[in-house]
């Protein structure tokens, strides 16, 4: 068996106006939110589906399905909570995991580091094993165009 997987997640969520705009865990200021059952994080969401996926776990739907009431406007912190103790049961550790951001706006770069430091938390991992990016949509598409927030996310894991 190998002692290395890969992982890649990824989310899209439409923006909204009237709901806070959360990217890993962190409040951004700004004018819209991301519309979902959950807080619709989409840092975290495509977080979740590259652990899950490396690790050969259910993804974020099928583990925290929008049809359950459990789940309406929960903080996705929780999500990855429990997605962190299914992980630990692998037998698989996370190395590092690489984060894109795809938002036309709110620029990220001042909200990077603290986003940084609570994936860190949040993942039981050194700052230096997140890495995160923030790139526009160049005015095209649902995120340049200020329709959606996306987010894509590859990991690397290691037998524990």
């Amino acid at each position: 068996m190998a002692n290395l997987r890969i992982g890649i997640g990824y989310d899209l969520h439409r923006t909204i106006v009237g709901r806070p705009l959360v990217l890993g865990n962190v409040v951004i200021p700004h004018d819209k939110g991301l519309d979902g059952h959950s807080d619709a994080d989409v840092v975290l969401h495509a977080l979740i589906d590259a652990l899950t996926g490396a690790a050969g776990l259910p993804d974020v739907g099928q583990m925290f399905p929008n049809s359950d009431p459990r789940y309406k406007g929960i903080n996705s912190g929780e999500l990855l909570a429990s997605t962190m103790r299914e992980f630990a049961r692998t037998g698989w550790r996370l190395v590092n995991a690489d984060i894109i951001v795809l938002a036309q706006r709110p620029k990220l770069s001042p909200h990077k580091a603290a986003m940084i430091t609570r994936l860190a938390q949040l993942l039981n991992v050194r700052e230096d094993q997140v890495n995160l990016k923030g790139k526009t949509g160049e005015s095209v598409d649902a995120v340049g165009e200020e329709r959606a927030i996306a987010c894509h996310c590859v990991v690397l894991l290691e037998r524990d």
